[in-house]
C-alpha cells in the first residue's frame, strides 16, 4: 500500500495512520520528522534545510522531495508507505508524482478522511493531552474520570496552544485554501478514496481498509 493521507486537522489521520502501519507493516513518512532527523544528523539535505530555517525561510520543496526520496529508498518502505503532511498543495503534488513514478512506487490511493467543520472544532477545542504519558482525551466526547487528570497515570491534562478556537479557525482556513484542491487533483487521477471520519475508531478503520484493498485491486469508490 502506497498511501497519501488527506484530511483537516482533527480528522483522525494520526489515529488511523497508526492502525494502518500495524496492519500493513509499512512506515508513516512525516515530512516534519524527516526534517528534524536530517537537521539533527547533519546530512547534506539537513544542512541545507537548517540554513533556510536559520534565515527565516521555508524549506524548499526540492529539499523536502530529496528527503522523501531518501526515506522511501529504505528497506522498510519496499512494501509501501503512508505519506502524512506532504503534499500540502498542488505544486507539491505535481512534483511528487513524477518522483514516485521514477522510483517505481506510484500511489495506490489518496485517502481522504472527511469530517464536517463543527465536529472538527469540537474535537480540537476539547482535546486534552496528558503531560506525563501522552494519553489523549476530549472534554466533550471522551472526558477523564477526574477533571484535569489522566485516568492512566494521574498526570496533568493540558490543552495544546494551537487548539484554541481562533487558532483552529486559522488552521482550517489554511487547509481549505491549500489542501482541499488536492482532493480534485487525486480525484481526476482516479485514486481518491473518501470516507467519513465520524463514528468509532474501529468502524472507520474497517471502512478505510476496505477502500484501500479495493483500490489495490484497481476498484476506486469515491
Amino acid at each position: 500500500m502506497r498511501i497519501i493521507l488527506l484530511g483537516a486537522p482533527g480528522s483522525g489521520k494520526g489515529t488511523q495512520s497508526k492502525l494502518l502501519m500495524a496492519k500493513y507493516q509499512i512506515p508513516q513518512v512525516s515530512t516534519g520528522d524527516l526534517l528534524r532527523a536530517a537537521v539533527s544528523e547533519q546530512t547534506e539535505l539537513g544542512l541545507k534545510a537548517k540554513a533556510a530555517m536559520d534565515a527565516g525561510q521555508l524549506v524548499s520543496d526540492e529539499i523536502v522531495l530529496g528527503m522523501i526520496r531518501e526515506r522511501l529508498s529504505k528497506d522498510d518502505a519496499r512494501n509501501g508507505f503512508i505519506l502524512d503532511g506532504f503534499p500540502r498543495n498542488l505544486a507539491q503534488a505535481e512534483a511528487l508524482d513524477p518522483l514516485l513514478k521514477e522510483m517505481g512506487q506510484p500511489l495506490t490511493a489518496a485517502l481522504l478522511i472527511d469530517v464536517d467543520k463543527a465536529s472538527l472544532m469540537q474535537r480540537l477545542t476539547g482535546r486534552r493531552t496528558c503531560k506525563s504519558c501522552g494519553q489523549v482525551y476530549n472534554v466533550y466526547t471522551h472526558p477523564p474520570h477526574t477533571e484535569g487528570r489522566c485516568d492512566e497515570c494521574g498526570g496533568e491534562l493540558l490543552q495544546r496552544s494551537d487548539d484554541h478556537e481562533d487558532t483552529i479557525g486559522n488552521r482550517l482556513q489554511v487547509y481549505e485554501a491549500q489542501t482541499e484542491p488536492l482532493i480534485a487533483f487525486y480525484g481526476a487521477q482516479g485514486i481518491l478514496c473518501k470516507t467519513t471520519g465520524d463514528g468509532e475508531v474501529e468502524d472507520i478503520f474497517a471502512r478505510i481498509t476496505g477502500l484501500l484493498e479495493d483500490a489495490a485491486r484497481g476498484n476506486i469508490h469515491d
